[in-house]
């Protein structure tokens, strides 16, 4: 985790990064007016509180952040800050850091060396779930020349919708900077493993290859839970009608919806009876 930091003497300013709450000492006949973080990209995010503390929502802290606290006591008014940096040497973080999640199903994380980083620098990757405050260390890293440059995460049931991400590294020369950043699973890919089991007696069975998620086929719409195979069994009776399937899957953690396959038909066309038919 980043550091905790502490504020000068008077109210005794703490910040915790892994619970994101700012705290304070309350005198007797203190009252609490506003707290503020001041982000360098989001601005000035306010919170007021009765309470001797604050809690912020993940933002990322690797550029460094200002707390301010106004309270109000019987001498009065008094406003104080805390500077919350990013210790260690300039340009030891990791950098171009992303993060990409591949048929819904694994994710991979890539970062290069910061510029200035040692020889014997080697990072490691934390992912916290903003929803539960879960935190994982990266399950299987990927190297390059012994260090870590990227991460290999099979198992996505435990994220969240919005997931906090932080590398941080060591030295036996030097202090390592931290990146940090806030990334969503908003954008779930377009399911295109949709198959049809056809050249066989019986029902046609749709696959698609993204287990653990929910998929949705229209024909009419029908609902159906990812499983181990993803499979649906068409109830098709003699003679099989044309149909038309387009399958979409959803993250059941985050309850949005990815793009439509491209359509498959399978069945036949049943021609018109002729003058004399039935």
């Amino acid at each position: 985790d980043p550091p905790a930091v502490e504020g000068v003497p008077g109210l005794q300013m703490k910040f915790d990064p892994r619970t994101m709450e700012l705290s304070w000492d309350c005198a007797e006949n203190t009252t609490s007016l506003e707290c503020v973080m001041i982000h360098e990209e989001k601005g000035e995010i306010r919170r007021q509180n009765k309470e001797c503390h604050c809690k912020f929502l993940d933002y990322s802290l690797h550029g460094g952040v200002t707390f301010m606290v106004k309270v109000n006591t019987t001498q009065g008014l008094i406003t104080e800050k805390l500077v919350y940096t990013n210790p260690g040497g300039e340009g030891t973080a990791a950098q171009n850091f992303s993060c990409f999640i591949y048929n819904v199903s694994f994710m991979n994380c890539t970062w290069a060396r910061g510029p200035a980083a040692p020889e014997d620098v080697q990072y490691f990757l934390y992912i916290r779930n903003s929803k539960k405050k879960v935190v994982q260390e990266c399950p299987q890293y990927i190297e390059a020349s012994g260090t870590h440059v990227g991460c290999y995460v099979k198992d996505l049931s435990w994220l969240s919708f919005y997931n906090y991400f932080l590398v941080n590294g060591t030295s036996r020369h030097t202090g390592i900077q931290f990146f940090d950043s806030i990334l969503s699973t908003k954008k779930i890919g377009e399911d295109n493993g949709v198959a049809l089991e056809k050249d066989r007696p019986g029902p046609f069975f749709p696959e698609h290859g993204t287990p653990r998620f929910q998929s949705l086929l229209f024909c009419p719409k029908i609902d159906v839970s990812g499983d181990l195979e993803n499979k649906y069994n068409f109830p098709c009776p003699e003679p099989r009608a044309k149909h038309t399937v387009k399958i979409r899957t959803s993250d059941a953690r985050a309850e949005r919806w990815g793009p439509w396959s491209q359509p498959l038909e399978f069945g036949t066309c049943l021609s018109e009876p002729g003058p004399g038919g039935s």
